[in-house]
């Protein structure tokens, strides 16, 4: 169980039934009342941010998800096979829909963090900045910066990032993948 000051970014809870994340909270006191903990929370099946005050008399269950990677085999249509690292025969369809944004930085038999609460997948986790090899890239033409000298590349998992001109075909570059922005050449 946790207080309701114990609510705090990145803790885990059970709300009404549902996991959520908490994305932000701050504890604070108006005039001559008790202290109330705002919130803004995230449902983790579902996606939706919603904002929520815990009463310091409230209390609520840390959700236990458990963390197991699986190595991404393929996409066939809406479906996303994944398998267990040291057991390929284990495999595990999820919905295109719940993995598509991770698909971007995700190649065939790279391994990604699955986030399973009730024994069901409900999301997934990737390290905050990947390294990609560029696929293909427009050639440089001098005097081309009236855009501000950037250019839009396709990586080799067909995803596009703006990057500075330099960077050619070839090069490996490093992704945020929680903003899908360029930061350096590896």
């Amino acid at each position: 169980m946790l207080a309701y000051n114990e609510i705090k970014p990145k803790k885990f809870i059970v709300l009404e039934g549902e996991p959520y994340e908490v994305l932000s909270s701050h504890v604070f006191r108006k005039q001559q009342r008790k202290p109330v903990n705002q919130t803004k929370l995230k449902n983790i099946i579902t996606g939706k941010v919603t904002e929520y005050s815990f009463h310091q008399s409230e209390s609520v269950h840390e959700a236990e998800l458990e963390k197991k990677d699986f190595k991404y085999l393929y996409q066939k249509g809406s479906e996303v096979w994944l398998s267990h690292p040291e057991n390929p025969k284990e495999r595990h369809m999820v919905p295109y829909e719940q993995i598509k944004n991770e698909l971007n930085y995700i190649m065939p038999n790279d391994t990604i963090e699955a986030l399973i609460y009730n024994e069901e997948i409900i999301g997934f986790s990737l390290p905050n900045k990947v390294h990609l090899k560029v696929k293909d890239a427009p050639p440089n033409i001098k005097g081309n910066t009236s855009s501000g000298g950037n250019k839009v590349v396709v990586l080799e998992t067909g995803y596009s990032v703006t990057t500075p001109l330099f960077i050619e075909a070839g090069d490996c570059i490093e992704v945020n993948t929680e903003t899908g922005e360029y930061t350096g050449r590896v």
